[in-house]
């Protein structure tokens, strides 16, 4: 369930927002550095400096947590995380809470903006097939399986998710699906 160690020659950390290192065992940015790691983006310098900072750790764009074996599990995308009133929510931890209930097939949360909250979570959900789910009982079974800041606020049905060539789900498109039903 881990990526498993930093090879020998890299220096793994996780760092906060405000590229402080976090303890073990707590989630935050993936950076690395060693002797194998880019330098740089080729003739871009403003590119560079957003992903290497002054000590010259590359930010991955990755969260993770490392275990206090050393052990890395990747968990998401810094750029799919959302704050809602202030709580960092992660789409990956909230769809596997979701995964679990029966009625549905697939799940991809993305964040949409909120007057009051400043982004909220939208569950984008293909159902099983015959099963019968609607908004209003998955916001009420997520209430009762998760921390209130996690419950989706927004659900959307779907027959199928995009995705990309990878065969990813595309949270681009997604959010923009989204966007526009609103």
């Amino acid at each position: 369930t881990t990526s498993g160690k930093a090879i020998p020659g890299t220096e793994l950390r996780i760092v906060d927002a405000g590229n402080r290192s976090v303890p073990a065992g707590e989630a935050g940015e993936v950076c690395l550095r060693g002797y194998h790691v880019m330098k740089g983006y080729f003739e871009d310098p403003q590119a560079t400096a957003e992903a290497i900072d002054a000590g010259g750790w590359l930010h991955t764009g990755d969260i993770g947590v490392v275990d206090a074996r050393g052990y890395l599990r990747i968990t998401d995308r810094l750029k799919d995380m959302f704050i809602v009133g202030g709580f960092n929510c992660y789409p990956a931890e909230i769809e596997a809470a979701l995964t679990t209930h029966p009625a549905i097939a697939q799940v991809a949360v993305v964040g949409v903006p909120d007057e009051r909250m400043g982004e909220v979570g939208c569950a984008c959900v293909v159902r099983r097939p015959g099963a019968a789910l609607d908004e209003d009982g998955l916001i009420a079974w997520s209430r009762a399986n998760m921390a209130n800041y996690k419950v989706p606020r927004y659900v959307r049905f779907f027959d199928a998710l995009p995705v990309n060539a990878s065969n990813k789900v595309a949270k681009n498109e997604l959010r923009a699906l989204v966007s526009q039903a609103a």
